[in-house]
């Protein structure tokens, strides 16, 4: 069954964008006497002198739990070449470890809580999971707006690249693929307009504010607000739409061979009958012997327990597919062990007794919740009370771990960026773009292919809301609380000449959409993806070159 919940599937976007954000602010407020770049180690000549370069260089030490640099320029001095295919290799871990934490744990906790709340699919389609998915790009905006004076803008890049990237790379991949397998989409025209027409709304207040330079704390209240007109919306029109689909059901449902669906978005009519039962077998398909598949299989579980066993025994999961409570009552107990642990790393030194009453405390916290656990729950079905705790319990450490991971993966990318001699600005426009949004990519297309009847317009539906979200949640709660710090005073909104620029291509790409799309009729095609692809590889061309010195001039200010 397609849930509006399946679009988060592989969703390695939830924490990377805090972290990146974190990371940069931690670094601007740290002491600026000191080295905070790793600039100088292409200067060095001898393999020895690179070692203790990274060693000592405050610049060089790793933002993660790995100091990558020291593994490449000093265990593997002498075999460079495999030191970096091994670097490559983790990295390409670190992408399954983010994405299957996403799919396995995240995903499902958010589908069962909204469950549980009861609330319904459009409303938490537009409420629960973009909360759950932008949750962490509110808290690292807060945390770049406040802690440091550039924190503005590192906050509004990193909103503005994300939302670019998601509305044009994979719109436009979805519209070519689905054009590719010969798959004929139309999406819902209503609800598609409301959310590019609000996204285009909300984008050229952000632009007025940029431009005036200046924002009060009524006008960041003002614009917050705004989202919750979208969502009064979104509801009215789901009431609407939910009482026309009522109509139309109870006079076809006497109708053998006439089958709707009622997807999230609207009303699609299939022709062709969808049987959730049904199973495509490809007749190319080899039939493996069983004994076979079973070494091939326990080949398989012993190169995934190293990454599958951590995670299975610090988040609670309680569905019945996964039920185990051995799990259960391991992973109370030591997730708030491993909370505390991580902690302890980010804030500091925090004391050798402060550390030890910490880790006292959450330890007597989890053998409380595992005895309640192995007392109260069963050992053959999992838990039917208190299951929003359950849910919400599962969905924090997901959340967590997939904090870990992607600090991890950010030290690895700027680490590699260090070897390859590649510099900041370029390694943010390209691996780390790309790497932050990489997870929405691959959820929306995975949904748009496989997804059923419902999969596209979910996915489309998450190209547009999410960013929506970003933006009036992410960077309004930013602005109203440095406008709040700030008060009466207006709150300066960092100079920077090329956020103008940025807004105007995904303004763009939006109008593009907004007009191809009814002109077409609604239907996702070449047409429309290759523009928006086209669009994108402007702006990429356009930062790509203005970072590298071959373009010295504002796009706008020539235009």
């Amino acid at each position: 069954m397609i849930t509006p919940f399946s679009s988060c599937v592989f969703k390695p976007k939830i924490v990377l964008t805090i972290t990146l954000i974190i990371i940069f602010a931690v670094n601007a407020y740290g002491d600026t006497t000191t080295s905070s770049t790793c600039t100088a180690l292409h200067e060095q000549n001898l393999s020895i002198s690179k070692c203790n370069y990274v060693t000592t260089n405050i610049g060089c030490t790793p933002k993660g739990y790995i100091n990558y640099l020291k593994i490449y320029y000093c265990n593997f001095s002498q075999i460079p070449e495999l030191g970096f295919v091994l670097l490559l290799i983790w990295l390409v871990l670190l992408f399954y470890i983010l994405s299957n934490t996403a799919s396995e744990y995240f995903c499902p906790a958010v589908e069962h809580l909204s469950q549980t709340l009861k609330l319904s699919p459009a409303i938490a389609g537009t409420t629960l999971l973009p909360l759950g998915n932008g949750s962490t790009d509110v808290f690292s905006s807060v945390i770049a707006f406040t802690s440091t004076s550039d924190g503005g803008d590192i906050g509004l890049n990193s909103v503005l690249g994300g939302s670019i990237f998601i509305s044009m790379v994979v719109v436009g991949v979805l519209s070519l693929l689905i054009t590719y397998r010969e798959k004929v989409v139309i999406l819902d025209k209503p609800n598609f307009i409301r959310d590019v027409v609000f996204l285009l709304v909300t984008l050229t207040n952000l632009l007025v504010i940029i431009i005036i330079g200046r924002i009060s704390l009524l006008i960041s209240v003002i614009f917050v607000s705004t989202y919750i007109i979208y969502i009064l919306l979104v509801w009215y029109m789901h009431f609407i739409s939910t009482k026309k689909h009522k109509a139309i059901l109870e006079a076809a449902k006497d109708n053998e061979h006439h089958f709707i669906r009622v997807p999230l978005l609207g009303l699609v009519d299939e022709e062709e009958v969808v049987h959730p039962a049904e199973r495509i077998v490809d007749c190319d398909e080899k039939i493996v012997p069983y004994s076979e598949k079973r070494c091939i299989n326990m080949l398989l579980y012993v190169i995934k327990l190293p990454f599958y066993l951590p995670r299975r025994v610090t988040i609670p999961v309680i569905t019945k597919d996964s039920w185990s409570k051995s799990y259960l009552v391991t992973s109370v107990v030591l997730a708030p062990i491993m909370v505390a642990l991580i902690l302890n790393t980010q804030m500091g030194n925090l004391g050798l007794k402060t550390s030890l009453v910490m880790y006292f405390v959450v330890f007597s916290i989890g053998i409380a919740l595992g005895t309640c656990t192995f007392a109260f729950t069963s050992s053959i079905m999992p838990p039917q009370k208190c299951l929003v705790f359950w849910y919400a319990s599962g969905f924090l450490m997901s959340v967590t771990w997939t904090y870990v991971t992607c600090n991890e993966l950010v030290s690895l990318l700027e680490s590699l960026g260090n070897i390859i001699g590649m510099s900041p600005s370029i390694i943010g426009l390209t691996i780390l773009a790309w790497g932050n949004s990489i997870g929405d990519l691959t959820a929306n297309v995975a949904m748009a292919m496989y997804g059923g009847p419902d999969g596209t317009q979910i996915a489309m539906s998450g190209c547009y809301a999410g960013p929506l979200f970003n933006v009036l949640i992410g960077l309004g709660f930013s602005f109203v609380f440095v406008s709040w710090s700030n008060y009466p005073a207006s709150y300066v909104i960092p100079e920077d000449p090329y956020l103008c620029e940025t807004i105007g291509f995904l303004m763009v790409g939006l109008l593009w959409a907004l007009v191809i799309l009814p002109k077409r009729g609604m239907r996702l095609d070449q047409t429309l993806g290759g523009g928006l692809l086209a669009i994108y590889l402007c702006f990429l061309f356009i930062k790509l070159a203005r970072a590298l010195g071959f373009l010295g001039f504002d796009l706008l200010n020539y235009l």
